[in-house]
């Protein structure tokens, strides 16, 4: 009877070079350096770059964005490590799966988290497919974020709290986690990732990160709104929580919740913040800043990463965050149904709004337990 062949280091019984890995490759540092290790630790890696939006007419202008770069730095590491490299283009997935949302959201008052549906409906969805389809036994990212096995596989957060990106993850599901890898959620910090590519020869080892979400160049949304919808930026009143008008405003989609500068209505004896957007009356409501504060927030469209169904859950002690940039915090959640439920902060949190995520983890660990929408209620 044959010796069976032991673990490798993407969970298969077989060797590397039997073992056909699909990386999602953006051309940065990160993806880079996964299809680089991956390749250099004998495993048949494929290469795939998606072109989303090079093209599109969301942009402001051409060459805002490097989507070509990216495109051709990803294929210089895939030459110079010897595997296939392929670009697919999903400009329309794309932009039906995630830029129309961003825009009507925004159009609606929320603040919406765009890279969170990419993962959701486009990386984590149709490339995950392709990645079958080409018979990859696993995709890896180069995402930090761990996937550990407990009774199943469960989502973790990055090693590196600073680089730790499960507040963009927690809509992936058990089924795709079974089929993900993560080769960076391990790595002590960036500089350790950066280390690494110079130790390939990688020309991109010194390449920026990108700061801005993809299809909006220099963190302007409100200019790659008017493109996507025309018109969009009426004018209309700055009012109080009473109905006063206190100025005009040139547009509900420049504005968001918590936003203090650039009102445009100073010499009051006290800073207002934005505290609702009324797009239907196209006011933006000012107040002080302790009407910010929140402690119940409803939560839709939920994934559960925990044990059990949520559904049948009572209430549990857990902690959340409704930002990405803030820490995790206590709260209880309280299953409504299989995907809503409500959650109490223990401590109220200011600029909490509709449109961003609230994304579970268990109180005092590092497993990502799920997480939804925050929205406006009934």
């Amino acid at each position: 009877m044959p010796t069976p062949h032991p673990i490798n280091s993407l969970g298969f019984a077989k060797p590397p070079s039997e073992t056909r890995v699909v990386v999602a490759m953006s051309g940065g540092v990160d993806s880079s350096v996964v299809a680089a290790q991956l390749a250099e630790e004998g495993y048949d890696v494929v290469g795939v770059t998606l072109q989303l939006y090079d093209h599109g007419a969301a942009l402001a202008k051409k060459g805002a964005c490097c989507a070509g770069q990216d495109i051709h730095d990803a294929r210089r590491v895939a030459e110079a490590m010897g595997f296939p490299h392929y670009v697919l283009d999903y400009e329309n997935i794309f932009k039906d799966a995630v830029i129309d949302e961003f825009a009507d959201s925004y159009l609606a008052g929320a603040t919406p988290v765009p890279c969170i549906r990419c993962n959701e409906r486009v990386k984590f969805k149709d490339l995950l497919a392709t990645a079958r389809d080409l018979d990859a036994d696993c995709m890896a990212t180069g995402h930090y974020i761990q996937r550990k096995l407990g009774a199943g596989p469960e989502l973790h957060c990055a090693a590196d709290a600073n680089r730790d990106q499960s507040y963009f993850l927690f809509s992936t599901t058990p089924e795709q986690l079974e089929f993900l890898r993560f080769p960076l959620g391990h790595l002590p910090s960036k500089d350790a990732t950066r280390k690494l590519a110079a130790k390939y020869g990688l020309a991109v080892a010194d390449k920026p990160d990108s700061q801005d979400i993809c299809f909006v160049p220099n963190g302007n949304y409100a200019s790659v709104i008017e493109k996507l919808r025309p018109g969009a930026a009426e004018p209309g009143e700055i009012v109080d929580t009473e109905g006063n008008v206190l100025g005009t405003h040139r547009g509900v989609i420049h504005y968001t919740i918590g936003q203090r500068r650039g009102l445009g209505i100073g010499g009051l004896a006290d800073p207002l913040y934005v505290v609702r957007l009324d797009v239907d009356k196209r006011q933006v409501v000012v107040g002080p800043k302790d009407l910010l504060a929140t402690r119940t927030i409803p939560v839709r469209e939920i994934n559960w990463l925990g044990d059990g169904a949520f559904s049948n859950k009572a209430e549990r002690e857990i902690s959340v965050k409704v930002r990405s940039t803030r820490p995790p915090v206590p709260a209880i959640l309280r299953p409504i149904s299989e995907t809503e439920a409500e959650v109490e902060l223990l401590t109220a949190e200011e600029g909490v709004s509709p449109g961003q995520a609230c994304v579970f983890y268990e109180t005092g660990g590092s497993r990502i337990l799920g997480g939804g929408w925050i929205w406006k209620g009934r």
